[in-house]
């Protein structure tokens, strides 16, 4: 029976992983030039390291908690993320909807031992660094979280915000009233 639950679960995170790759995304015609394009989701795709605007490092530890928990980037930025794990314990940083990291972090309770390498997420070993590139192409709030067994229940999780392009504010003194 639990080997059924595995085949199920590995299924299931197949499944989950593509739909993942083909978000709701706007196709461009360019696509195929970088071999990261088949896996864009909903917040942005796999950045190039080559065209990263800034380096972001956050530390993971054994109290379950990212720090800094909280980032802000623009629309269309390309972070190199660099993972510093101080604790003794392996954790990760996972990239996605609060939905979609509460649905994997319950498959990962269910089976802690799965191992999976996604563009949008960097598993880090106790003691040692990683790294995620990302390019953030929609605006919003999205979240990263620690997926090992237990850890985002146990509120290993942080958000980054995108800031989208400006709105246009008319400045001539007459947005105020109509004529």
């Amino acid at each position: 029976m639990k080997h059924i639950d595995k085949l199920f679960a590995i299924g299931l995170i197949a499944i989950g992983s593509v739909a993942f790759a083909h978000g709701d995304e706007d196709h461009d015609k360019k696509a195929g030039a970088s071999s990261h394009e088949g896996h864009a989701s909903a917040l942005g795709r796999p950045g190039d390291p080559k065209k990263a605007s800034r380096t972001v490092e956050i530390t993971m530890s054994d109290a379950m908690r990212f720090n800094p928990s909280s980032i802000s980037v623009k629309r269309n930025e390309t972070i190199r993320f660099v993972l510093r794990n101080e604790g003794k314990l392996k954790h990760e940083m996972v990239l996605g909807t609060i939905k979609e990291l509460r649905e994997h972090a319950a498959l990962m309770l269910k089976f802690p031992e799965m191992e999976h390498a996604d563009p949008n997420q960097a598993s880090v070993e106790a003691g040692k660094t990683g790294e995620l590139v990302w390019q953030f192409t929609k605006a919003g709030s999205f979240d990263f979280a620690c997926l090992q067994a237990g850890h985002f229940e146990a509120g290993m999780k942080g958000n980054v915000v995108v800031a989208g392009a400006a709105t246009p504010v008319k400045v001539d003194g007459h947005a105020d009233h109509k004529h």
